[in-house]
């Protein structure tokens, strides 16, 4: 595999004046650089990748295959935290049997599903009220990182499905969030769902006993018939007063930026039905299948890993523009952000051995076309090239509007084809207009944001990252990085709280905490 990176750049090297139009020169290149799973297609004829480098990327791909069916069928892949990784199994469709540690987790996945969606019809009909009987009309979800992102950004994406509660989400331990979002609700009619795997999140549980203050003022003892709990955390979950019966755990085999899938994605469920989260289950599961089916050189995630890497390890771009012309996938930028920044964040290989190379790079955007007038000014004419990740339907819900949605889809092309093109002086008169061009970018088209379109984009993207960490020989599934500053926090806390005491915190940091007491 050394050789292939070697290889790769040397053939850089030797390829790096030939502009992207000129491969594109060849009328069959879009045909050959893109690749389809049912209606969602990925272009990536826009790259500088040629046929000899799509060779040599394929070959650094060659690990990637046994280390996926480890993953599929239940293996500890997760080496330093002695894991499988199996947020696949949440979606399995086919109910074959997955097994860890010899037992068949299937039926558990099964089960809880099953008791998800009793719960939410039961709300969603008025059959779990609230205290006086009357229906619970909004839903609070306090979580934070994977216990928030990810049932966020979906439920916001799919607002065309909403025919259940209104849904709410509190992450931030800054105390602005929590007051915002209670400050127009009723407690009366509102449902609140504690998301914390162990129950002992410093943020949510704040949040959460912040929340139950605000359910017993108007309430009283009547307040835990208005909990809810995301946790594997029973007897914390009890201790709270909440009824075994609307408590759901999930497996360590689930990472929290992986769990929107099983319980984590209650709020979502609560919001667009059980059947539209049966649809959301099934588009990932098809991308799931064709991961594991389709031949490399087919295989929409593996391609789009390998995309990835030729801009971040072979051209030297430190960051990927992720660009959804779509508003309501306004939060999905971030998401990516979480799923791949938390995976591959990563400075050391599997072994504990240093990187030799740069792992994943940074993760950034905004929805179009509001980024035209914000940051587009850097891609276009900065000097630094930043790869684009263009996402767009071809269809709208909005069919009153559709001169909205055809200059949406004209905004998305042409932005691609700006950066391809470029303007030369000649043209532009001034160097000020002059647009370098040459810029790469991809586009993932599909006919319409449905769940189970979402469904299958989400997990297009979980197994992209799942590539590019194995190529880079690193575990993508655990996330050590985030301990140190909680350990810290902890820590601070007394210091903040007590004037006199600075501790042993260094110079800089005492310095701060003086002049936080004199300005407090």
């Amino acid at each position: 595999m050394g050789d292939t990176w070697s290889d790769l750049a040397a053939h850089r090297k030797r390829t790096a004046d030939t502009r992207i139009t000129e491969l594109l020169r060849d009328t069959g290149r879009f045909d050959a650089f893109s690749v389809s799973v049912d209606d969602m297609l990925l272009d990536y004829s826009k790259t500088s990748i040629d046929a000899r480098a799509m060779q040599m990327l394929l070959k650094l791909a060659s690990c990637v295959e046994a280390k996926r069916d480890a993953m599929f069928s239940g293996e500890k892949i997760n080496t330093t935290e002695h894991r499988a990784v199996l947020h696949t199994a949440l979606r399995n469709r086919s109910y074959n049997p997955v097994l860890v540690d010899g037992k068949n987790i299937m039926p558990g996945v099964q089960e809880t599903l099953k008791r998800m969606r009793q719960f939410c019809q039961s709300v969603r009909q008025g059959e779990i009220c609230a205290a006086d009987s009357q229906h619970f009309t909004d839903v609070v979800n306090i979580g934070i990182g994977g216990s928030d992102l990810g049932p966020v950004m979906a439920t916001l994406a799919l607002a065309p499905f909403h025919d259940g509660p209104r849904t709410h989400f509190v992450s931030n331990i800054d105390g602005a969030h929590v007051h915002d979002v209670l400050k127009d609700l009723d407690p009366q009619r509102t449902l609140v769902i504690i998301a914390s795997k162990t129950f002992t999140t410093i943020e949510t549980m704040t949040n959460a006993k912040t929340a139950i203050i605000w359910l017993t003022d108007a309430l009283g003892d009547e307040h835990t018939q208005h909990l809810a709990a995301v946790s594997s955390a029973k007897e914390a979950a009890a201790a709270f007063g909440i009824d075994p019966t609307k408590v759901f755990g999930f497996e360590d085999w689930v990472g929290g930026r992986y769990s929107v899938w099983g319980p984590v994605g209650l709020p979502l469920m609560l919001a667009i039905g059980p059947d539209n989260f049966d649809d959301f289950l099934l588009g990932a599961f098809e991308m799931d299948t064709h991961f594991r089916e389709a031949p490399l050189n087919e295989n929409m995630p593996v391609l789009l890993a390998l995309v990835g890497i030729w801009h971040n390890n072979i051209c030297g771009y430190p960051t990927r523009a992720v660009l959804p012309y779509d508003q309501r996938l306004s939060r999905l930028p971030a998401y990516f952000q979480q799923l791949d920044m938390e995976s591959n964040g990563k400075s050391v290989t599997q072994s504990g051995a240093s990187l030799t190379r740069d792992s994943g790079p940074v993760i950034w955007g905004e929805p179009g076309t509001n980024g035209q007038h914000a940051f587009y000014q850097l891609i276009h004419q900065g000097t630094s090239v930043i790869p684009c990740e263009f996402l767009i339907a071809a269809q709208s819900f909005e069919p009153d509007l559709e001169d909205h949605h055809e200059l949406l889809v004209a905004n998305c092309l042409a932005q691609s084809e700006a950066l391809l093109l470029g303007r030369d002086l000649k043209v532009a008169k001034s160097p000020h207009r002059e647009f370098p061009g040459n810029r790469p970018s991809i586009t993932l088209m599909y006919r319409q944001l449905t769940p189970h379109t979402l469904g299958k984009l989400i997990a297009l993207y979980e197994h992209r990252v799942f590539v590019e960490g194995e190529i880079w020989g690193i575990n993508s599934f655990d996330q050590w990085g985030v301990e140190l500053g909680k350990e810290l926090a902890t820590k601070m806390l007394p210091m903040v709280t007590n004037t006199d005491n600075a501790g042993d915190a260094d110079t800089s940091t005492a310095g701060l905490l003086q002049r936080y007491y004199a300005l407090k």
